[in-house]
Parts: structure tokens; C-alpha cells; sequence
């Protein structure tokens, strides 16, 4: 049996499967976020490491020997800072965190976008690692003095598991340290940021063993000897278990953020650096665009705003693009392809007859629009979408997907397991722990279409023209947001 755990922004998440990848047993543990300023995000690593520590107690009961296997995915960019003797300094500054604003903007004017394309394959964006890292260097330099290791979320926790300070290329793409084309630390990034290398992890490929489980931590679990995998950044570990894996393949995640994660077997960046170029988890690269606020939206809307939990609200109406009602997803800012960390979420266009089924469609089509951004920076590359495989919470919902579909105007295609991230994880386990030859033969034997959802030529049409009344939006709002 082999574990894929996804350490999640809410929560950890669970899996315990067989080598053919049908799910035994899922467990989930939920640890408090806490926004102590206007713009800040953090957690508690030590959360983290109790509860996955706690919920695989409980997954593995009475087959503990059966384990041979385990893989983490992760929310990637997380700063986590360790001092000498392995404390943690402050809590982790997590992916959407945007205090960092003004070091990306040093980082991208001063520096320069295309010096830091040379070095990382990437511009600089408030969630990434590298500015938030700067940011305590200016802001608690007591604290950037006496750490020793820099990691990320899930790395923390393979640190602990195992004692192996390690990471694999397709999470350490997204701390702007990393040279993704050459798969190493760039050492001018690295000066920039006043950091050493020995304060980094260790780079092993995601599905390459990286240790084993410390004996003592094993024992308490009643395993036996369990092989461990670096893992995935989520999204990567998401395609994996999606089974994107190869050329010029697309998944798209509806989780708390929203992604279009597009395959590649060569290095490449996009002219307008609005997507990220990142390793993939299969050996090979991929480009991402990555918008901050996706189902997170509609549990704004529901819970906060409407104090409802009852998510089949969301199923009502058609996915026919009649509404007359927008929506910008931007409630965190936004990151893919505008990079702006002062937007914000809006409404437009409500009138005496709006319903609320109208605003909750108007929800997942902004965030269906603001994938398509994602999707047109990638087709000016050249590059042919017209399928895409979908996972993540918003996925469950039928009518989010036939938007999705024709908004996109692709065939959206579900897969055996909705699990993503952890079963990726999983599968890369399998792959470490030798039950496979390689990524591709793993997912190849496992994963399986489930579902096809065709778009619809006529409602993909009015799409069209809402798409670019959405466009509109975000220009003519653009400079009233800094306002």
C-alpha cells in the first residue's frame, strides 16, 4: 500500500492506496489560517506536522505493515525558517500572502523582469519565496539572522518524517531562487536575497527516493521499513494524479485558487512572462497560470456573505452565457497574467431582477474567465488546447464544469480519482519505491478517464462576448484599484 498525503492551505489530505491506484481508506485534518495584518497569510508549521502525524495514525490502523510507499504534495511558495537547532523562527508566510509587494517591485523594476527571466525563468510575484524572504530580512532581522534552513510547506514535513533537509524541482521552481531550466540554485539570486546555498534544501527528481521513514516515527505508527518521495508542488502532483504527464497536455485545478497547468518536454517561457515556467513533477517542464481566488469565491460568497452552507445553490441555472451579471475574482488580488496584488473582487451589472442564483453563476464564470486569460496567453504561444482534465473541489459541480468547457471551448475530461494532488503524490511513491519504471508507465496503468464534458457551439459563443466584457473590466478598474 503507498500514502499520498496533500498538505492543503485548510487542511491535510490522505490516501492510502494499492499499487493498481484503487483508494483504500481518505483521511482529512483541518489547522487554523490566520490574516494578522491587511494582506498577510501565515500558519503554524508545528499544525501542520500534528495533524498529518494524527491522521495518519488513523488511515494506516491495522495495515501499518502493509505501507511500503509514501509521497507529499503541497501548497507550494511557503516560507518556512528553521535556526540552528531545527526550531521553527515565525510562522510560515504562505502562497497567498501579498505583504511582499514592494520587494517584487524592486525585485522586477530594479533588478529588471528579463535579468530575472535569465536566472529563474520567472518574474517576480508577491506569493513567490524569494520576496518574502527579503521582506524578513528588511522587516525582522533578528529572525533572518538566526536561521540556518529555508524550506518549503510539504518539505517541512519530509523533514520531519525522515530527517532528509530536501525538495525536488517542481516546488522549488516557485521560490524565484531556482535557475528552472539548468534545475539548480541561481547564485545571484541567491546574493540578492543575502542567503547561501547550505541553507537550502538538497534538489532530488519528485519521483526519486529521498529517504526513509525515521525508525522511532515508523514504530509509533506500527510501520514497517517506508520508502519516501519528495513529492509535488500541488499542481504539479495534481497533474500527476490526473495523469498529465507528457507533450502538450492541460489540467485545471478549481481548488482555493484556481490553475491551468500546460505539459511540456522542453524548457520554455512565455513572451509575456505571464505564466510560470516550472519543472514538472515527471521530470520534464511545464508553464502554469495561476489565479489567487477560485472555489475559495463561491465559500466567500456562501459562507461569509450569505452564512450558508449549502453548495447545491451553485447548481442553479444553465451554462448558456445569457447572464447579465459579472464578477472579478480578484479577492486576494491576482496573479496570472496581470501580477497585480492591489485588485479586487467586484460585481457589475445587477439590476432589480438579479437573483441569487445569478451572482452565484456570475462566481464561476469570473473564475472560468480568469482561467481563460491563463488559457489565451498560452494559445498566442502556439500552444493547442482542446482538452482539459479538471480537478479540485470545484470540480464536483456539474454546471462549473460545462462553464468551464464553454468558456474554454474544450472537452473537459474527469478522471477515476478527484483526489488529485494526494493521489499524485501517491503515484509518485509507487515510482520512488520501484512498483513502476516511471511517471508515465505508473499514470499510463492507473489513471482512467471517467467522464467527457463536450462544449456547447451556441452558449460558447455568448461566452465569447462576455469574455471580452470581462477583459474590460480589469483595464478600466486597474488604475482605480491603486487609487
Amino acid at each position: 500500500m503507498y500514502i499520498g498525503i496533500d498538505l492543503g492551505t485548510s487542511s491535510v489530505k490522505m490516501i492510502l492506496c494499492d499499487k493498481e491506484g484503487n483508494i483504500i481508506k481518505t483521511v482529512s485534518r483541518e489547522y487554523p489560517l490566520c490574516f494578522p495584518h491587511e494582506g498577510y497569510s501565515e500558519q503554524n508549521p508545528e499544525d501542520w506536522y500534528n495533524k498529518t502525524i494524527e491522521g495518519l495514525r488513523e488511515l494506516t490502523e491495522g495495515c501499518g505493515d502493509k505501507i511500503k510507499g509514501l509521497g507529499i504534495a503541497g501548497q507550494m511558495h511557503g516560507l518556512v525558517m528553521l535556526d540552528e537547532n531545527d526550531n521553527v523562527l515565525r510562522p510560515a508566510i504562505l502562497w497567498n500572502d501579498s505583504r511582499s509587494t514592494k520587494e517584487c517591485e524592486y525585485l522586477n523594476n530594479v533588478i529588471g523582469t528579463k535579468k530575472l527571466t535569465e536566472m529563474t525563468a520567472n518574474i517576480a510575484f508577491p506569493g513567490f519565496t524569494a520576496p518574502k524572504i527579503m521582506w524578513v530580512r528588511d522587516n525582522e532581522r533578528e529572525i533572518f539572522d538566526k536561521c540556518r534552513k529555508i524550506m518549503l510547506p510539504k518539505d517541512y514535513i519530509t523533514y520531519r518524517l525522515t530527517g532528509v533537509f530536501c525538495t525536488e524541482p517542481s516546488d522549488a521552481s516557485g521560490l524565484l531562487l531556482f535557475d528552472v531550466k539548468n534545475k539548480c540554485y541561481s547564485k545571484e539570486m541567491l546574493e540578492i536575497c543575502h542567503i547561501t546555498e547550505d541553507m537550502l534544501p538538497e534538489v532530488y527528481e519528485s519521483f526519486a527516493p529521498c529517504g526513509k521513514v525515521k525508525k522511532e516515527i515508523a514504530t509509533s505508527l506500527g510501520w514497517g521499513d517506508v520508502t519516501v518521495s519528495p513529492g509535488a508542488g500541488d499542481n504539479a502532483g495534481a497533474a500527476v494524479g490526473m495523469g498529465v504527464v507528457g507533450q502538450n497536455m492541460c489540467s485545471v485545478s478549481l481548488g482555493t485558487s484556481g490553475t491551468v497547468f500546460i505539459t511540456n518536454d522542453h524548457f520554455c517561457v512565455d513572451n509575456k512572462n505571464a505564466l510560470h515556467s516550472f519543472a514538472h513533477a515527471d521530470g520534464n517542464f511545464h508553464l502554469m497560470g495561476c489565479i489567487l481566488s477560485a472555489a475559495s469565491c463561491n465559500k466567500w460568497f456562501l459562507e461569509d456573505i450569505l452564512n450558508s452552507k449549502d453548495y447545491a445553490q451553485c447548481e442553479k441555472g444553465e451554462a448558456d452565457g445569457n447572464n447579465k451579471v459579472f464578477f472579478l475574482p480578484y479577492l486576494m488580488g491576482e496573479r496570472s497574467p496581470h501580477n497585480d496584488p492591489y485588485a479586487r473582487g467586484a460585481f457589475i451589472g445587477m439590476s432589480m431582477d438579479t437573483k441569487r442564483s445569478d451572482m452565484l453563476k456570475a462566481l464561476m464564470e469570473g473564475v472560468c474567465y480568469a482561467l481563460r486569460d491563463c488559457v489565451t496567453v498560452a494559445r498566442e504561444e502556439g500552444i493547442v488546447i482542446d482538452a482539459v482534465r479538471v480537478c479540485g473541489g470545484g470540480a464536483k459541480s456539474a454546471l462549473w464544469c460545462k462553464i468551464l468547457a464553454n468558456v474554454l471551448k474544450v472537452k473537459v475530461l474527469k478522471t477515476n480519482c478527484e483526489e488529485g494532488p494526494s493521489y499524485g503524490a501517491a503515484i509518485l511513491s509507487m515510482v520512488a519505491s520501484g512498483a513502476y519504471g516511471s511517471v508515465k508507465e505508473a499514470t499510463d496503468g492507473i489513471v482512467k478517464i471517467k467522464e467527457c464534458i463536450e462544449y456547447d457551439v451556441e452558449a460558447a459563443e455568448k461566452y465569447d462576448k462576455g469574455y471580452e466584457r470581462f477583459r474590460e473590466l480589469y483595464a478600466r478598474l486597474k488604475d482605480w484599484y491603486r487609487g
